[in-house]
């Protein structure tokens, strides 16, 4: 085992291997880290992707390069490369799977694969919360390929829709030729809609998924706590506890998702400064590997902290 730097990970199609021979309908990123993507476990070649068959499901993706012990009749895994799941320094820990952002409700052996797809797996704590629901480390999905192979219209919703953190947001989406349309906050509702909020947190709380985000990762999936007044982030550890607290000019990129959901995206900040500086980071390289993304005067904050 070998923990480094950054992986996007490139698996060969195994001929004659018990995976099956669909014929080949794209490519697929494999990435795989622990303690919520601090560290990347690879043992392979970097920035390269992976032929992906029809049929392939996260599983087979996932044993072609990797020694995996599943449990539960092998619908779930175990260990990757004799990382397993149990406890880590007297706490739960475990290995949890994310398409495109977004966490499977499925075992690796049912979840199927779609050509483009980003699959993400961490092993992480999950005493400050059991799940996980979307995170922002596989940007731009899932606004790009979509979700199970297809893609939604996205709405990017401002408190100032003519502002300029809306429109960077907007531009960033542009940048991958994702077409958003853009207005005003609870404006439009369309549920087969993937939305982005942007504003500070002041506005953005009124809106009920958004909310969430006040009443910690076991509500939210995000190990940040906004301040009903919207004046503080308070940044968590893996436990759930607050490890510092943030004030004028920090900003939170984070995705929550509520069941039978969307994923719900929110760009926000203790104030326009705080907003700002989140738009900023609403971009590729910064959101890779995150489950969310505090940001303090520009500076990145780990979510959760303390790993």
């Amino acid at each position: 085992m070998r923990l480094r730097g950054l992986l996007l990970l490139a698996l060969l199609p195994f001929a004659g291997c018990g995976f099956g021979a669909g014929d080949e309908t794209g490519d697929v990123t494999l990435t795989v880290t622990r303690d919520f993507g601090n560290s990347v476990l690879h043992e392979g070649a970097e920035d390269e992707k992976t032929a992906v068959k029809d049929g392939d499901t996260v599983m087979r993706i996932l044993q072609r390069s990797y020694d995996v012990e599943t449990r539960y009749g092998g619908n779930f895994v175990q260990a990757i490369d004799g990382v397993a799941g149990g406890h880590e320094n007297g706490r739960k820990a475990d290995w949890f799977y994310y398409v495109n952002g977004i966490e499977a409700e499925v075992g690796a052996a049912e979840r199927k694969v779609e050509g483009n797809d980003r699959v993400w797996w961490d092993y992480h704590d999950w005493t400050g919360a059991m799940r996980v629901p979307a995170v922002v480390g596989s940007f731009p999905e899932p606004f790009l390929h979509g979700i199970d192979g297809k893609r939604l219209p996205v709405r990017v919703e401002c408190a100032d829709a003519r502002g300029p953190a809306c429109r960077q947001v907007g531009d960033r989406l542009a940048a991958f030729e994702i077409p958003a349309a853009r207005g005003g906050l609870q404006t439009a509702r369309a549920p087969e809609t993937l939305r982005v909020l942007v504003g500070p947190w002041s506005a953005l709380r009124l809106d009920p998924a958004a909310n969430a985000l006040e009443h910690g990762p076991r509500a939210s999936g995000v190990y940040a706590r906004m301040a009903p007044d919207g004046r503080t982030i308070a940044v968590l550890g893996p436990d759930g506890r607050v490890t510092t607290t943030l004030g004028a000019g920090s900003g939170l990129v984070a995705a929550t998702k509520r069941p039978d959901d969307r994923p719900l995206w929110i760009v926000t900040g203790t104030d326009a400064a705080g907003v700002a500086s989140a738009a900023r980071a609403f971009e590729e390289g910064t959101l890779a590997h995150r489950l969310a993304l505090a940001v303090s005067r520009d500076l990145p904050v780990a979510l959760p902290s303390g790993r």
